[in-house]
């Protein structure tokens, strides 16, 4: 309130200043100046605070309002009278100004998060903005090269930070991609981890340019190199990258053991085992193979995608029935989705008929085509038909709209479960789960065999993995309530059982019941000690899946807490790094191609991390 106070009493001269001298002023907050004479305030006794006008010289429209309004309110007089000597009030509103620091830092979280040009500093309309904005004496913001200085400086600090928070994390994942724009290309990485509360965080690490051939062994050694730069070495749990030959190349070519992404290949063949002399193997060891990589984990959004697109394609084409049926409406799909783009007139007659735009599909967008589709569909054929007509396309027939109905209803399941895959708050342990549900609703809509095929055949090495079992089962929302087969079920809670011993600490491991000193002649005897820690962990595991669905459950459960957070720290898809790149696309504008490419990485690595942003900073 006294703040409020200050400003009303600056637009005030020293003799008319009757609301600051009121005895009920207290009860009222500023809100705006009207006039010269007028005053806008709100009643804070009113529910939704009330606006009330007031003049500056009387009170008596505030006085009739308390009378009317809070009469059987007990009002009490303001016990602080507020300085009567204006020198004092002007220099009290200057102390409460911004400081140099708190400016700067205001301007760069607007020009950093709206991804604007640093020459906005320097912009003369911007800085009249500026200038309206109350500063302590002698506070000016800095032109664009100082400013650029400055964030230069924070960078840094939240690159500082960034590490000694990843140094404290004990299991982290990664993305990574690579994004070619303006004739650049670049490989991002973005981190992921479960910090001690239970909260998912995640972070950008690089934008960094790439040059020369996008070759498994560049690819290796940049993924490397970043992780290095950050300290993750051994805490790397799986990077996530899409189903690229060169990436599955390069962590095929670069892991020290087998693991569970070597055994998947492009055809899904199986591999006879080969049998290498260490000795040759040391003697002839080239540059290749100079960095390790961790495992390997490909996108499963962009694995389904694969499966909607590329398998489902290649399935309707294989049948003479479907093939014709399936090419002819694609193609007048197509030529409906181009007019409507290429044409203003078009695109107004579709929008009069559907209500709203057609989505034309795109390589690059997961989903789209079944989204394009879908609009379509919504438009009635008897409606559909006669605008084709208006168009100047062909008409489709009953038997090509039907053929796009169903192909949307088989569809759905795919989409329904990228989109649950690809979402911000995803974990590891959502994968199987959601696959295991996306195979019984196939099953159940009697959809085509190739697409049952295609998913477990492109899903093969993970829907039997340890990793992705343990992961689904310490995730209290699922733990094994997904898991139909009683087999199984047991098998993974074995699983649990033993991965929640080697999670346990080392006093715990080794703790065991202790024979107690006796008398000499029982020396002759060997007694077998009682390990007390496999029933310490089996009980844990029961009394855990026996517990609510909650995710602070965990904490309740040390070691399965422990293994959650190492089990889940990956995401199933790579859609972190795809959404640093489309930021990327809008920090790189065609207006700003001349920027330097470090200064490119910094900027977007600022804004993905939110780094004037505290609050949002690391979430997921």
């Amino acid at each position: 309130r006294l703040s409020h106070h200050l400003i009303i009493s600056s637009f005030l001269p020293k003799a008319q200043h009757t609301f600051n001298t009121w005895k009920y002023r207290h009860y009222f907050e500023f809100d705006s100046l009207k006039s010269d004479k007028n005053i806008s305030v709100r009643c804070t006794l009113c529910i939704g605070r009330k606006l009330l006008s007031t003049s500056k010289n009387s009170t008596s429209n505030l006085r009739k309002h308390l009378a009317r309004c809070h009469k059987n309110v007990k009002l009490t007089e303001n016990p602080q009278d507020p300085p009567t000597d204006m020198t004092a009030v002007k220099l009290d509103v200057r102390a409460t100004g911004l400081s140099g620091a708190e400016l700067k830092k205001l301007v760069a979280a607007y020009i950093v998060e709206d991804m604007l040009p640093i020459s906005t500093v320097d912009s003369e309309s911007f800085r009249c903005i500026v200038e309206k904005i109350p500063t302590k004496s002698g506070v000016k913001l800095p032109q664009r090269k100082s400013f650029a200085g400055y964030l230069e400086r924070e960078y840094d600090k939240m690159n500082s930070n960034l590490k000694a928070t990843l140094e404290e994390a004990e299991f982290v994942s990664t993305t990574a991609d690579i994004w070619t724009v303006n004739n650049k290309s670049f490989m991002g990485v973005t981190v992921h981890w479960i910090n001690s509360t239970l909260q998912r965080n995640k972070a950008a690490l690089a934008c960094k340019r790439i040059r020369g051939s996008h070759t498994y062994d560049v690819i290796g050694a940049e993924i490397e190199e970043i992780h290095s730069s950050y300290g993750l070495q051994g805490k790397v749990i799986a990077t996530v990258t899409d189903n690229a030959s060169n990436f599955a190349k390069a962590f095929r070519v670069c892991q020290p053991c087998h693991l569970e992404s070597e055994s998947e290949n492009e055809e899904g063949d199986d591999e006879e085992p080969t049998f290498t002399d260490v000795i040759e193997a040391l003697s002839t060891a080239s540059g290749d193979a100079q960095f390790s990589l961790p495992p390997h984990y490909r996108c499963a959004s962009h694995t389904i995608n694969l499966i909607s697109t590329s398998d489902v394609d290649k399935d309707l084409n294989s049948c003479g029935d479907s093939k014709a049926v399936y090419r002819s409406s694609i193609a007048k799909c197509s030529a409906l989705w181009t007019k409507a783009s290429r044409s203003t007139s078009a695109s107004e007659q579709v929008e009069e008929v559907s209500l709203r735009k057609l989505m034309v599909p795109t390589s690059t967008r997961w989903n789209s085509l079944y989204e394009a589709i879908s609009r379509i569909i919504t438009i009635p054929l008897n409606e559909l038909n006669p605008l084709c007509v208006k168009l100047g396309i062909k008409c489709l027939n009953e038997r090509e709209y039907q053929f796009l109905k169903e192909y949307c209803t088989v569809m759905k399941p795919l989409t329904v479960a990228l989109d649950i895959l690809q979402g911000d708050e995803c974990t590891y342990g959502a994968l199987l789960p959601t696959l295991t549900s996306l195979i019984k609703i196939i099953l159940f809509l009697d959809a085509s065999y190739c697409m049952l095929q295609a998913i477990k055949t492109r899903f093969d090495a993970v829907l039997d993995s340890q990793e992705g079992l343990l992961a689904a089962a310490t995730c209290p929302k699922f733990k094994l309530r997904w898991v139909r087969d009683e087999h199984r079920r047991e098998y993974v809670k074995e699983l649990l059982i033993t991965e929640c011993r080697k999670a346990a600490p080392a006093t715990e491991n080794t703790n065991v019941s202790q024979i107690p000193d006796s008398p000499a002649e029982m020396d002759f005897f060997e007694f077998q000690n009682q390990p007390s820690e496999s029933f310490s962990a089996e009980k844990e595991v029961t009394d855990f899946l026996r517990s609510g669905y909650e995710l602070e459950i965990l904490n309740q459960f040390p070691n399965l807490k422990k293994m959650y957070m190492k089990y889940n720290s990956p995401t199933p898809s790579s859609a972190p790094v795809e959404r640093l790149f489309s930021l990327g696309g809008l920090v790189l504008s065609p207006k700003r191609n001349r920027m330097s490419d470090r200064r490119f990485e910094k900027l977007l690595l600022m804004r993905y991390n939110h780094c004037f942003s505290p609050k949002e900073n690391n979430k997921t």
